[in-house]
């Protein structure tokens, strides 16, 4: 039986929330008793538009935790390969989009003088993998924002923490080639790719009170991919 986590009268918005890690997330947190809603491309929410996002947030009746899923994998493509296009896209939606939604829901959850976000990053933004310089770019920044913001808003009552997941079976790996699966793979001791629900209890623990003393952090579900 899971851990079961009490999140009844909490609001919570997850980005990317359709599909999924951030699908079984949403799953979980209703689970526990959250208001729960999303924010995804499926329903038109693109997590480029801060404008969008801004209004999203303020049409809440309050907000307690933020999970920001929405990502893209991006192209298989070597350095000299990648154009301004692809990595302007990437970084879009990878970093961007989660610095604007951290943006728009901390003067929220001051008012409240509460709250809880985690970021999804990606073992990619610690190790970089190569063929993929724009999406390990992007994580390396999104690890980068949640220490940045996590001391930003210490002592507010908010916490803002990070995962580092490896390869998961999800929709974002239709772009990926064979050959850049397979090196991901490789280097994973447990040698299989994740499932998406084996990340929703890591990320529930992090938007629970149990992880109260816990800010800045990125916490590591790689399946021993760092400890070789």
């Amino acid at each position: 039986m899971p851990n079961h986590y009490d999140f009844d009268g909490r609001v919570a918005l997850v980005t990317g929330g359709a599909s999924g890690i951030g699908e079984a997330v949403v799953e979980r947190l209703r689970s526990g008793g959250a208001d729960v809603h999303v924010f995804d491309l499926a329903n038109g929410d693109d997590v480029r538009d801060s404008t969008r996002l801004n209004a999203a947030v303020d049409a809440l009746p309050g907000l307690d935790v933020l999970v920001c899923c929405a990502g893209v994998g991006g192209d298989s493509l070597h350095t000299e390969d990648v154009s301004d296009e692809e990595w302007e896209r990437v970084h879009a939606i990878n970093l961007n989009g989660v610095f604007y939604a951290n943006r728009a829901a901390i003067p929220k959850m001051k008012a409240g003088g509460y709250g809880r976000i985690v970021n999804v990053a990606s073992i990619a933004g610690k190790e970089g993998n190569p063929m993929a310089g724009a999406y390990s770019s992007s994580k390396a920044g999104v690890i980068g924002i949640t220490k940045s913001i996590g001391k930003d808003v210490a002592g507010s009552g908010i916490l803002v923490n990070c995962i580092a997941p490896a390869v998961i079976m999800t929709p974002m790996l239709g772009g990926l080639s064979e050959e850049h699966l397979e090196y991901m793979t490789s280097r994973i001791p447990l040698a299989r790719m994740a499932h998406k629900d084996e990340y929703k209890g890591a990320i529930v623990f992090l938007v629970s009170d149990a992880s109260s003393y816990m800010t800045g952090a990125n916490l590591v579900v790689d399946g021993g991919w760092t400890s070789w």
